[in-house]
C-alpha cells in the first residue's frame, strides 16, 4: 500500500507534464498562427474580412438575432469581470488544471499549466502583443462601424463638433479684426502695437499640443468641452476688460483653449465613420471653418464701424462697438459648449484604455439612434464582444497624502505633461517616425504661406488707400484767421506757419490734421475730438480747453502759455465714422472668405475620388504658382482678386493635410500628433505674420518668391506621404 501511493503520485506528475507540453506547444503553434496573420493582414492593406472566416477567434460573431455566450449576455455588455477574456482560454468543470501545491513558483518560474504573468514578460513582448491587439481591433471596429451605419447619430456629432471648429475660425480673424481697434481705443504706443496678434497665436500654439496630448490620456469629449469652456469664458471676459494687460492675457487664455479645437475635432469625428465615408465627410466638416470666417467677416463689417453702438460710463469705462463684436463672436462657442454635453465619449478611445463596457454602449447607441432614425427600430445590435489592446501598466510616482493643495496640483500638472511628452516621443519612433517629419513640413509651410499672404493681402490694399488718401491732402501756408468759429469736421489737411485770433473750435473734429508752426492766441476750444491729429512746434496764448481729448501726447515741441485745461477727456477717443478704411477692409477679407466656398465643395466631392495626396500636392503647388500674379497687382481691385484666386486654391490642401493627418497616426497618439503638427501650424503663423508684415511697404519681390518657394516645397513633399485612402482608421 506504501508502494503504491509513490508511483500513484509518479505517474501523475509524469502525465501532468505531458500535458503541460501539449498545451505548451499548442499555445506556441496559436501564437505564431496569430503572428502571421497579423503580418499577412499587414502585408495585404489589412483586409479586414478575413476576421469573418477566423474559427479561433471569437472575438466578433453575426448570429441569428441575439448574442452568442452564456447568460451574461441578457444584459447589454460584458461583466467587469469578463472584460477581455477569452472563451479559449477557460477551464471548464473535469478539465486538467495542474498539481495543486501549497508551494510558490521560485523566482524566474512559473507554474505549470497557467499563462506567464505580464509582470515576467519583457516590455517589448507586452508591447508587441498590443501591437497585435491594435490590429485586430482596427480590423474589427471597421466592421462594427459598418453595422452601426452612417445616419442621424453621425450628423448630430458632425454639427456639434462644427460649431467647435467654427469658434477656432472665429478666433482666428478676431485677432485681426479688433486689433486696430483695441490698440486705439487703450491708448497703446506704437512700440506694444501688434502684441496682440503674436501673443494670441502663441496661446494656440500651446493650446494645441498639450489639449492634443490630454484628449489621448483622458479622452476626446472632456478635453475638448474643457478647452471650449475656457475660451468661451474668457474671450467674453476680454470684450469688459478696460487695461490692455488684461486684455492681453484673457485673448492669450482664450487663445489657449481654442487652440485644441482642431486636433479633437478631427480626431474624435474620425473615430466613428467608416473607411468609406471619412474621407468625404472629414472634408465637409473642414467647411465649418470657413463658416467661421465668414461669421467673423460679417459680424465685423456690421458692428465694428457702427460706432453708435457703444455706450460709456464716464470718460473711464468704455464699451465700443468693437466690444460688442467680440461678445458676438464668443456665442458660436458658447452653443458648441452646450451641444457637447449631450454627446459621449468616442467608442475607439474607450476601447484603447480597456474600457469595454462604456465602449459597447456607446456603439449599441450609434447603432440604435441610426436604426430608429431610418425606421428600422427592430434590428438588433449583434456585436457580442469587442477585442481590447493589452494594456501595459506605467510606473508612476506616487505622491504623498501630507501634500498641500498647491502642490499636489503642481505634480499633477507635470505627470500629465511627462505623459504627454512620452506619448509625442511615440509620434517619431517607427513606423510613423518619417510620417511625422514629412506633415511637420507640411503643416509649417502650407501655415507660413497661408498666414503671412493673409497679413500681406489686407496691409497691401491699406498701403495703396493710404497713398491714395495721402495725395488729396489739402495744404494751408501762412493763413490768418479771426473771430471765426469751426463747428465742422477739418480732415486730411496740413496747415503751416498759420494765425488763429479769438477763434471758436466746437463741437467738431480733427481728422488726419497737422499743424506747423502755428500760433493760437485768445482761442476756445469746446468738445473737440482729434483722430491722427497733431500740434508740432506750434504755440499756444491765453487759449482754453474743455471737454477735449487734446494732451501732451498731441503737443509736440508746442509751447502754451497761460492755458487752462478743464475736464479733459481721459482715455484714447475713437470713432470709426471717421475711418475710411474700416467698411473696406471687413468687406475684402468677406469676400475673400466667400471665394473658399468652391474649393470646399470640390476637395469634399472629390477627396476619396482623387485621393488626399494628389489634392494636397496639386493644391500647394497650383497656390504657390498664383502667388507669382500678385505682381501685376497694381491697384485695389487686382489684389482683391488675386486674394480670392489663392484663398480658393489653398483650401483644399487644407482639407486634404486635415483628413491625412487623422489617418496616419494610431488611437493611442492620434491627438498628440495632431495637436503637435497644429501647434507647428501656430508657430509658422507667428512667423508669417512677422516677416510678411515687415516687407509690406519695401518690396513685392521678396514676399513673393518666399510664398510661392515654400508652397511648392511643401506640396512635393506631401506627394510623398503615404496614401491612406484605403486604410482602416489605425
Amino acid at each position: 500500500m506504501d508502494d503504491t501511493e509513490p508511483r500513484d503520485r509518479t505517474s501523475l506528475m509524469k502525465g501532468a507534464k505531458d500535458i503541460a507540453k501539449e498545451a505548451k506547444r499548442q499555445a506556441v503553434k496559436k501564437v505564431n498562427k496569430v503572428v502571421d496573420r497579423a503580418s499577412d493582414e499587414y502585408s495585404h492593406s489589412r483586409a479586414y474580412h478575413r476576421f469573418q472566416d477566423e474559427d479561433d477567434a471569437d472575438f466578433y460573431s453575426q448570429p441569428e438575432g441575439n448574442y452568442e455566450g452564456n447568460h451574461a449576455n441578457d444584459e447589454e455588455g460584458s461583466s467587469d469581470a469578463t472584460e477581455g477574456h477569452d472563451d479559449e482560454d477557460e477551464m471548464y468543470e473535469g478539465e486538467y488544471q495542474g498539481i495543486p501545491s501549497d508551494s510558490k513558483p521560485g523566482d524566474g518560474q512559473v507554474a505549470l499549466g497557467r499563462p506567464v504573468a505580464d509582470g515576467l514578460k519583457d516590455r517589448r513582448e507586452l508591447e508587441s502583443e498590443r501591437q497585435a491587439d491594435e490590429e485586430e481591433l482596427a480590423q474589427q471596429y471597421e466592421l462594427i462601424i459598418q453595422e452601426c451605419g452612417h445616419g442621424r447619430f453621425q450628423w448630430q456629432l458632425f454639427f456639434t463638433l462644427g460649431l467647435a471648429l467654427m469658434s477656432d475660425g472665429v478666433e482666428v480673424f478676431v485677432v485681426g479684426f479688433v486689433l486696430p481697434s483695441a490698440e486705439t481705443d487703450m491708448c497703446v504706443p506704437d512700440s506694444s502695437s501688434g502684441w496682440l496678434g503674436s501673443i494670441v497665436y502663441l496661446g494656440m500654439m500651446v493650446g494645441a499640443f498639450f489639449w492634443g496630448g490630454m484628449a489621448d490620456k483622458v479622452g476626446r469629449r472632456q478635453c475638448l468641452l474643457i478647452c471650449m469652456s475656457v475660451n468661451g469664458f474668457f474671450a467674453f471676459l476680454s470684450s469688459f476688460v478696460q487695461s490692455y494687460g488684461f486684455f492681453l492675457l484673457c485673448r492669450t487664455i482664450a487663445g489657449f483653449g481654442i487652440g485644441g479645437a482642431v486636433p479633437i475635432v478631427f480626431s474624435y469625428f474620425a473615430e466613428v465613420l467608416s473607411r468609406e465615408k471619412r474621407g468625404e465627410h472629414l472634408s465637409w466638416l473642414c467647411m465649418f471653418w470657413m463658416i467661421g470666417e465668414i461669421y467673423a467677416s460679417a459680424m465685423a463689417w456690421a458692428i465694428i464701424p457702427h460706432y453708435g453702438w457703444s455706450f460709456s460710463m464716464g470718460s473711464a469705462y468704455q464699451f465700443h462697438s468693437w466690444r460688442v463684436f467680440v461678445v458676438v463672436c464668443a456665442l458660436p462657442c458658447i452653443c458648441s459648449v452646450v451641444a457637447l454635453t449631450f454627446m459621449p465619449e468616442s467608442p475607439r478611445f474607450y476601447l484603447e484604455v480597456g474600457k469595454h463596457d462604456e465602449a459597447w454602449m456607446i456603439l449599441k447607441q450609434i447603432h440604435d439612434t441610426n436604426m430608429r432614425a431610418r425606421g428600422q427600430p427592430e434590428k438588433v445590435f449583434t456585436v457580442n464582444r469587442i477585442k481590447i489592446p493589452k494594456q501595459i501598466d506605467e510606473f508612476v510616482e506616487m505622491h504623498t497624502e501630507s501634500s498641500n493643495a498647491v502642490s499636489k496640483v503642481i505634480f499633477r500638472v507635470k505627470t500629465e505633461l511627462y505623459g504627454i511628452w512620452l506619448t509625442l516621443l511615440k509620434c517619431f519612433i517607427y513606423p510613423v517616425k518619417d510620417n511625422t517629419v514629412k506633415l511637420a513640413i507640411v503643416w509649417f509651410t502650407l501655415s507660413f504661406g497661408y498666414y503671412g499672404l493673409s497679413v500681406w493681402f489686407p496691409d497691401v490694399i491699406k498701403h495703396l488707400q493710404a497713398d491714395e488718401y495721402a495725395s488729396k491732402v489739402q495744404l494751408h501756408n501762412n493763413e490768418l484767421t479771426e473771430d471765426f468759429t469751426f463747428n465742422f469736421t477739418l480732415e486730411n489737411q496740413i496747415h503751416t506757419n498759420g494765425v488763429f485770433i479769438n477763434d471758436r473750435f466746437v463741437n467738431m473734429k480733427f481728422k488726419s490734421v497737422t499743424f506747423i508752426n502755428t500760433t493760437f492766441q485768445n482761442c476756445y476750444f469746446e468738445d473737440v475730438t482729434s483722430v491722427g491729429c497733431f500740434f508740432r512746434n506750434c504755440t499756444f496764448i491765453d487759449a482754453f480747453f474743455y471737454n477735449t481729448d487734446i494732451d501732451d501726447s498731441k503737443l509736440i515741441n508746442t509751447k502754451v502759455t497761460n492755458c487752462s485745461f478743464h475736464h479733459n477727456k481721459t482715455g484714447c477717443q475713437m470713432t470709426f465714422d471717421d475711418d475710411y478704411s474700416a467698411y473696406w477692409v471687413y468687406f475684402v477679407n468677406f469676400l475673400g472668405t466667400l471665394a473658399v466656398l468652391p474649393g470646399n465643395i470640390v476637395s469634399a466631392l472629390l477627396m476619396d475620388k482623387i485621393g488626399r495626396l494628389s489634392m494636397l500636392g496639386f493644391s500647394m503647388v497650383l497656390s504657390g504658382i498664383s502667388c507669382f500674379f500678385l505682381w501685376f497687382g497694381t491697384s485695389e481691385a487686382m489684389m482683391i482678386g488675386m486674394l480670392c484666386l489663392y484663398n480658393g486654391l489653398s483650401i483644399s490642401a487644407w482639407n486634404s493635410l486635415d483628413v491625412v493627418t487623422v489617418e496616419l497616426y494610431p488611437t493611442d497618439r492620434r491627438g498628440t500628433g495632431f495637436g503637435f503638427c497644429n501647434a507647428l501650424c501656430k508657430f509658422a503663423a507667428v512667423l508669417g505674420n512677422l516677416i510678411f508684415g515687415s516687407l509690406v511697404s519695401i518690396t513685392k519681390a521678396i514676399p513673393i518668391l518666399l510664398a510661392s518657394s515654400v508652397l511648392v516645397g511643401g506640396g512635393l513633399v506631401g506627394l510623398r506621404l503615404p496614401d491612406t485612402r484605403s486604410n482602416v482608421l489605425m
